[in-house]
């Protein structure tokens, strides 16, 4: 699954870069566990976490499109969208206050491109199967 392997490794420096953010706020605060009511701590937290919801699930349905012999256009096309829209919501919700527009658009780019994989890959597999 090579294309789907050239987008895991700048998704992962993306959750890399959101895990070192929380670490050097809870550092900076002292806050262990939880957020220590700390507002900024608890935004770098949503962020990292909405990343770790997201970002795994749209490399499984690119990979499982990719295995069922998606185009690779397609693939490239949905790796792309979800790469600009992780990055979109998280620098968007990231802001303080955060920027609603980039998160907004962040998200209908992840939707999209988590859509887009997975109902080929049901297709592929459908098509596949009934034949």
């Amino acid at each position: 699954m090579p294309i789907t392997a050239l987008f895991a490794l700048p998704l992962a420096l993306l959750y890399f870069a959101l895990s070192f953010r929380v670490i050097g706020r809870r550092r900076a605060e002292r806050v262990e566990i939880g957020d220590g009511n700390d507002r900024e701590l608890l935004r770098r937290v949503r962020v990292h976490a909405n990343a770790a919801e997201y970002i795994p699930l749209g490399l499984i349905t690119m990979g499982l499109a990719e295995g069922l012999a998606a185009p690779p256009w397609l693939l490239v096309a949905a790796g792309t969208v979800l790469l600009a829209g992780r990055l979109s919501h998280a620098y968007g919700l990231s802001q303080s206050p955060h920027n609603m527009r980039l998160r907004v658009a962040g998200m209908a780019m992840t939707f999209t491109a988590i859509s887009i994989s997975a109902l080929t890959a049901f297709g592929l597999a459908a098509w596949t199967f009934l034949s």
